[in-house]
């Protein structure tokens, strides 16, 4: 009963701590994304987007090719994640008695074990779900990126709505792709709570130590940068975008 203490208290605060970072990373990417690099990427993206459909003949090759790579990386996500998921179905179908390790310290109930496997399947299976929307919104984007809008319409907004409709769809499916590498991440504490609650809680707290690191960005200033320049610009040629309108 005492180990099992463990289980009740350690486990639910690794997922806490879980949840109300990415909380806390949700509100900065809503409010303050510059300051993170998911934020970053994405105003990237748009002007990536942008600037290949402003000559669809010369950079659509560029633009299919890069998207490709995208899908083919998406690709081997999910693939591992279904595999993986099969091995996890195949361990839970195939165990017979206690099929507890002897380094365990906590819950060794068949009970307890079976909670561990199933919440390592259902991790990956929620990878693979993620990777295949995001290989769905790349494979749109790599045909909507190559559209002649300029034969589409004479309208100078035609350029204006069509790229940013394709970065919102670039957008998508690379949150996609993070969300589904993000349960790649979370499934290594859920194996390591199969060798008992306190290996699971301490990997939980390096965990979030390395994704504060790699989700928030400490130089952000030539973004700021680039973002008053063309505030100057656009406030500089005010006249002509009201005239165009």
């Amino acid at each position: 009963m005492e180990k099992q203490i463990f289980d009740c208290t350690l486990v639910p605060a690794g997922l806490l701590l879980m949840a109300a970072y990415h909380i806390y990373l949700l509100y900065c990417v809503r409010n303050h994304p510059t300051r993170t690099v998911i934020g970053v990427n994405a105003f990237n993206r748009r002007f990536w987007v942008a600037a290949m459909m402003e000559d669809v003949s010369k950079n659509g090759v560029l633009a299919v090719q890069t998207l490709r790579n995208n899908i083919m990386a998406s690709t081997v996500l999910a693939s591992t994640a279904i595999m993986l998921s099969s091995v996890m179905a195949a361990l839970m179908s195939s165990r017979n008695g206690d099929r507890s390790f002897g380094v365990v310290f906590g819950d060794k109930t068949a009970l307890g074990i079976s909670i561990k496997y199933l919440s390592i399947l259902c991790c990956f299976l929620c990878s693979f779900l993620l990777n295949v929307q995001s290989i769905r919104y790349y494979s749109h984007a790599s045909i909507l990126i190559n559209v002649p809008f300029k034969k589409m319409s004479l309208s100078p907004h035609s350029h204006h709505l069509t790229a940013e409709y394709v970065g919102a769809t670039i957008n998508r499916g690379s949150y996609f792709w993070s969300l589904g590498l993000r349960a790649f991440y979370f499934s290594c504490p859920l194996f390591l709570w199969l060798f008992g609650p306190i290996p699971m809680f301490l990997s939980c707290l390096l965990l979030l130590s390395m994704l504060y690191f790699l989700d928030f960005t400490f130089q952000s200033t030539w973004l700021s940068a680039a973002s008053s320049d063309s505030k100057d610009n656009h406030h500089n040629n005010g006249d002509g975008g009201s005239l165009m309108v």
